[in-house]
This record gives C-alpha cells, structure tokens and sequence, in this order.
C-alpha cells in the first residue's frame, strides 16, 4: 500500500486508529499527522515511526484525509486546507454530528466524501467502524477505504440517517462496558479477589462473552439462558441486575446519546 493517509487533528480517536494502521503493517511513511500540540505528535512519531508536521496543509495533500478534530473546529480547518486537497483524494469525517452535506457544502467543490464514526477499541485492532459514502465514491476507492478501516478492526456500511444510532451503541459504549467491567472487579475485590486478578478475570469474561455472540451468531438472550442453572447463583444474579433495571437503564444509556447525537447533528 503506497498511498498516503493524513490525520489533521492527533486526538484519541485518531492516535487508535494510527495505532491499528501500524499493527497491521503500514510502514510510518505513509502516515503523516498535524497537530497543535508537539507533544502528541512526537509520542506517535516515537511509537510508529509515522511523520508528523504542525501544518495542517502539509496532511491534506494525502490521498485520504482523516478530519479527526473537534466538530466545531471543520469550518476553520476545511478553509484551511480545501484548496490543498488533491483531485481524487478521500476527506473522512469522523466527526459524530458532522453531514455529508455540510462537509460538501464547505469544501466547495465535488469532492470524495466518507462519513464514518469509528470507536476506541480500533487501539487494540477490534475497532467497528460505521462507514457511509457519498455518491462520487466508486469501486476502487471502496477497496481501499475498507483496506484502510478493516485494519484496526470491523465495519458496517450505515445510512447517514442512523449515524446517531450508531454514535450511542459503539461510539460511546466503551465507556459503558469499562464500567461494567470496573463495577465486576469491584465485586470481586469486595468477595476478596486481589484488584488486577479482578480486573483481568471480569476484563476476560466480557472478551470471550462478546466472542461468544460474534462467532456463534446466537441471540444474546439464548446464550445467557446456557449459563442461568434452575435454581443456580447465575439466575440469582440476573435477577439482582433485573431489581435495579439493568437492562432498561443500558437502553436508556444508549437512546441518550443518541437523543444528544440527533440535536449535536
């Protein structure tokens, strides 16, 4: 892979998936990043080997662009560089309230647009990745924006409607699940576990229990009736998280950030 990806903005989001594009094997070379802050971009540099520059034009002129900044910044830094980016290039936003229409509209001109809301996890290479395209992508740039996202972990093509879906089911529910997994541990230490066996063991569990739904394409309700014995210490505990309304306040975690996604939007 030859082309040249830029990252203008170096914030979390970005850094996972800098992280997930080097895993897989793209040599540093081909990544260049802007950032006002020094101190992000030498820590990438320093970890991945990738350029890095303070000039947000020098990223633009890359072959897909990753507009990784806060959602208020696109006005400024789209003036910055649109005139920078070249023909045939990508611009993907990753912005959770920022259109297909709007990124056009500023960008002036027909460019290749993808709106895509990717999450934290992509750190780890187990990202997934919400794509939707405009309409002057064709074949060949779908390969290799698939290439690009398919290393740092999955993707679903998503109508743009239902990206603030989207935003409150993986965008923000790893921080759902890293309370979970700390509320677990938690648990375990009160019952006497050391704080790092606890950790590791409840962090394992939600792992291979994701897993578990993945690979066997079974109804989460299904496999959670395989652990529930008659009269066993599972069903006790379900029907302790039922007491609090576990499952009611996960689905109204969800359709909160989705409600603030669609006003955001």
């Amino acid at each position: 892979m030859d082309k040249k990806i830029g990252f203008i903005g170096c914030g979390n989001m970005a850094a996972a998936m800098i992280a997930g594009l080097a895993k897989k094997g793209i040599d540093g070379n081909n990544i260049i990043a802007s950032n006002p802050s020094c101190d992000k971009l030498d820590k990438l540099k320093k970890q991945y080997k990738i350029n890095i520059t303070g000039n947000n034009k020098d990223a633009a002129n890359s072959d897909i662009i990753f507009l990784s900044i806060k959602p208020d910044k696109y006005p400024l830094v789209i003036d910055e560089i649109k005139d920078c980016i070249k023909e045939g290039a990508i611009v993907v936003s990753i912005a959770p309230s920022i259109s297909l229409s709007f990124l056009q509209d500023k960008l002036g001109v027909a460019n290749k647009i993808v709106r895509a809301m990717p999450n934290t996890p992509a750190l780890v290479g187990l990202g997934i990745t919400a794509i939707c395209p405009n309409s002057l992508i064709n074949d060949e740039d779908i390969k290799f924006i698939e290439f690009v996202f398919s290393s740092f972990g999955e993707y679903e093509y998503i109508k743009e409607e239902l990206f603030p879906a989207v935003v409150g089911i993986a965008g923000s529910s790893p921080a759902y699940v890293y309370m979970f997994i700390e509320a677990l541990a938690d648990g375990g230490v009160y019952a006497g576990l050391p704080r790092d066996k606890a950790i590791k063991m409840a962090a394992s569990a939600v792992l291979g229990s994701a897993a578990m739904v993945l690979k066997t394409n079974e109804h989460p309700g299904s496999l959670k009736d395989k652990v529930c014995s008659p009269g066993g210490t599972t069903i006790e505990a379900v029907r302790e998280l039922e007491k609090g309304n576990f499952r009611y306040s996960v689905m109204e975690a969800v359709i909160k950030a989705y409600e603030k996604s669609t006003k955001m939007s």
